[in-house]
């Protein structure tokens, strides 16, 4: 896998004020996962908690839960397959009813922009009885640099089952990772719901323009039928509902629903949220789609 490199700027605090909750009692689910190891990097110290992990956790075996959150008063909530996915919504309200009996006072979701179809995961956060933020994001700058469409990417060609007018306003997992430190930390940002997005929307085809002007080769946006789609993706190893639930997710998020930007970040954050050029300009310096041999 080939992953750009950023720059942390470690936001966790040497002693805290009221409310504010120190780096070694939160918890990162997805802790190595593209949000989860960026939020990492910014709060030394923190738990980091995957399959791979000591204690392991994994998000379809409860059994391993208990070690994990134990002593634990914040927890970034990362579900694998996406918070849509069958599943998740129970598996969420589950881990929520543990945390609230082991002491966990804070709980924030990463769920996703224009998903009414989370809405059942989102409410198992949100109905815990516990602090909670939800941060739905709109679909990821960096799935073009990391595992999704790098290797397309730097074959020139990305290919979606949606039309080049398309619209996004592609959000910086950089930003996204600083809005969750914000909220496990520091109070304030209970019973929020954060609509996370980039400083402007770009089309597929703007989006090619960028990543071709970042890369100094041109990069063109394939449109393809969403059954053509769906039937890479089982090609390419995916069993078919989770290729059928991507597709879904592209085909409607991809509306123009999630079009609109907000001022979430800038909001959090105290400064314009990071632009897709920029971001793609950052990952070619950093070698995401250098040529591999």
């Amino acid at each position: 896998m080939n992953t750009e490199t950023f720059t942390p700027r470690p936001t966790s605090p040497t002693r805290t004020a009221p409310g504010e909750i120190p780096a070694a009692r939160v918890l990162l689910t997805g802790g190595t996962g593209k949000t989860g190891r960026r939020i990492a990097a910014l709060l030394p110290g923190a738990r980091v908690a995957s399959r791979s992990g000591d204690p392991a956790f994994d998000w379809h075996r409860p059994a391993t839960w208990p070690e994990s959150v134990a002593g634990v008063d914040a927890v970034y909530l990362s579900y694998p397959e996406d918070v849509a996915a069958p599943g998740a919504a129970e598996n969420l309200a589950a881990f929520a009813s543990l945390a609230a009996r082991t002491g966990v006072r804070r709980l924030v979701l990463l769920s996703g922009r224009g998903m009414p179809w989370a809405a059942a995961s989102e409410q198992a956060v949100t109905e815990s009885g516990l602090e909670w933020t939800v941060l739905r994001g709109s679909w990821f700058a960096q799935n073009f640099s990391e595992e999704f469409l790098v290797d397309e990417v730097r074959g020139g060609t990305f290919t979606l089952p949606v039309p080049p007018a398309a619209a996004e306003p592609f959000v910086d997992l950089d930003d996204l990772a600083e809005v969750a430190v914000a909220a496990l930390t520091r109070p304030g940002h209970e019973g929020r719901v954060y609509e996370l997005t980039g400083p402007r929307a770009l089309t597929l085809a703007e989006a090619a323009e960028a990543l071709s002007a970042a890369t100094g080769r041109p990069v063109t946006h394939r449109h393809v039928a969403p059954a053509v789609y769906r039937e890479a993706l089982v090609a390419g190893g995916l069993t078919e509902a989770h290729a059928e639930l991507l597709t879904q997710l592209f085909v409607e998020v991809f509306d123009g629903r999630n079009t609109p930007v907000t001022d979430d970040i800038p909001a959090v954050l105290g400064r314009p949220a990071g632009d897709f050029a920029r971001y793609a300009r950052r990952a070619a310096t950093a070698g995401a789609w250098a040529p591999t041999d």
